[in-house]
C-alpha cells in the first residue's frame, strides 16, 4: 500500500518534488504511520528503485543465445514496448532517477545491469560475427531499443495528444517497432 502510493506519488512528481506528507496523503495514512516502516523518503525511493529494477532486467535476460537471433532481439523490442505499457509510472521512476545522474541507484546499475548489459551486447556481437545479423553496433542498438520503446510510457501525455487514435496506441506501436528494427536487423538479400 506504501510502495504503491510512493510509486503513484514519484512518477508525477519526481523524487525533489515528492513529499512524506504527499505519499501518506496517497496511501491514506498519516506520516508517522509511514515512518513506522520507513526511515524516510530516500529509503522508499530506493525500495521501488531496487524492486524495479528486477522486472527492468527481465526482459533483456530473456534474450535467448540458442534462438534466431533476429526473431530473439525482435521479441525484446516486443517486451519492452508491453512493460511501457504495462508499467509506465515504472519506468518514469527509473528515467527520473537516471536524468538526476542515478544518485540513489548507481550501484545497482554497475552490480546489475552493467554485467548483462556487456553480456547481451556480446550476443548479439558473436551473431553479427557468424553472420546472422548485419554489422551494427551492439550497444546502440539496445540504447534505440530502450529509447523508442519507453518514449510510449515516459512522454504518454505528449503521445495522447499527438495521436488521433490513443486507444491503438500500443498496436500500431508495436507494427511500426517490428518494421523498423526488421529493417534494420535484416541481412542483404544474396546477389
Amino acid at each position: 500500500m506504501i510502495l504503491d502510493a510512493a510509486l503513484e506519488v514519484f512518477s508525477r512528481h519526481g523524487y525533489r518534488g515528492t513529499t512524506l506528507d504527499q505519499i501518506a496523503a496517497e496511501a491514506g495514512l498519516s506520516k508517522p504511520n509511514i515512518l513506522y516502516y520507513f526511515d524516510g523518503k530516500a529509503e522508499i525511493h530506493v525500495t521501488l528503485l531496487n524492486r524495479l529494477m528486477t522486472s527492468w532486467l527481465d526482459p533483456l535476460i530473456k534474450l535467448n543465445a540458442e534462438g534466431d537471433p533476429r526473431h530473439e532481439i525482435l521479441s525484446y523490442v516486443q517486451r519492452k514496448l508491453d512493460m511501457a505499457r504495462d508499467l509506465p509510472q515504472e519506468s518514469r521512476l527509473f528515467a527520473g532517477e537516471i536524468l538526476q545522474g542515478a544518485p540513489r541507484m548507481s550501484p545497482d546499475l554497475e552490480r546489475h545491469l552493467k554485467p548483462l548489459f556487456d553480456e547481451k551486447c556480446a550476443l548479439i556481437q558473436r551473431w553479427i560475427d557468424e553472420g546472422a545479423l548485419p554489422s551494427l553496433n551492439p550497444q546502440h542498438l539496445i540504447f534505440s531499443i530502450w529509447a523508442t520503446t519507453q518514449h510510449y510510457a515516459d512522454f504518454d501525455a505528449q503521445v495522447r495528444v499527438l495521436l488521433d487514435t490513443p486507444d491503438e496506441t500500443h498496436a500500431r506501436a508495436s507494427r511500426h517497432l517490428a518494421q523498423m528494427f526488421g529493417a534494420l536487423l535484416s541481412l542483404p538479400e544474396a546477389r
